[in-house]
């Protein structure tokens, strides 16, 4: 589990596909203290097992789905990356719970200036807009941030000047594709609610009438 807040940015400094996923050599520094094999490490979002780890980078195994759904598809060698390291029971939930687990890649549709705040307006498919609430949280390249306005397919999010020089959001351009986790409560709840719905369901089609035509009346 991560809080969205995010440590610091690192950078790209080894990339390869192959026909498994895509291996990445991240540099870092505060990320890497005490780090050791098999530690987690969010990587714009995405939970990354480092395979190897010193003082001056890690390595990790992205496998195909994580390829499919996020945008270090597109990654190359110089790129900035935010970076978190996992929670212990010790660290300050100072963002949200945030699992690492990203749900799609959203398209930056517009970005204005609102006094010393900078507004990004973001659109992602339709089905994820259920777990939005506004002044809610959302997970946007592993940055946990406020929702400002909802709107059918898109959502608006605002960043102080500190956190533009923070994470890579305040350094994206318009086009520009970013990770999107929703929130983990919204996603708990609607799971009951269907799953709830789908047993009434399979309940109702149960009937005397049913049973009688089937020979068991």
């Amino acid at each position: 589990m991560f809080t969205g807040l995010v440590e610091e940015m690192g950078t790209v400094i080894g990339i390869k596909a192959t026909d498994s996923g895509i291996k990445i050599k991240i540099s870092g520094n505060k990320v890497l203290q005490n780090g050791k094999t098999g530690d987690s490490i969010a990587t714009n979002g995405v939970c990354l097992t480092a395979v190897e780890i010193n003082s001056k980078y890690f390595m990790a195994d992205i496998m195909n789905e994580s390829v499919n759904r996020t945008n270090l598809k597109n990654l190359k060698v110089g790129d900035k990356v935010n970076l978190e390291k996992s929670l212990t029971l010790q660290s300050p939930l100072g963002g949200h719970l945030v699992t690492g687990d990203v749900d799609c890649v959203g398209i930056i549709k517009n970005i204005k200036n609102d006094g010393f705040a900078k507004i990004f307006q973001i659109d992602i498919p339709h089905k994820y807009m259920k777990y939005l609430v506004e002044k809610g949280r959302i997970t946007v390249d592993g940055a946990s941030l406020t929702l400002v306005d909802i709107y059918e397919t898109s959502f608006t999010i605002s960043i102080i000047p500190h956190t533009q020089e923070s994470i890579t959001l305040g350094y994206k351009k318009l086009g520009d594709l970013v990770n999107i986790e929703t929130d983990l409560i919204g996603k708990f709840v609607d799971r009951i609610l269907n799953f709830k719905e789908v047993e009434n369901t399979r309940k109702s089609k149960l009937t005397s009438s049913m049973l009688f035509e089937n020979g068991f009346l």
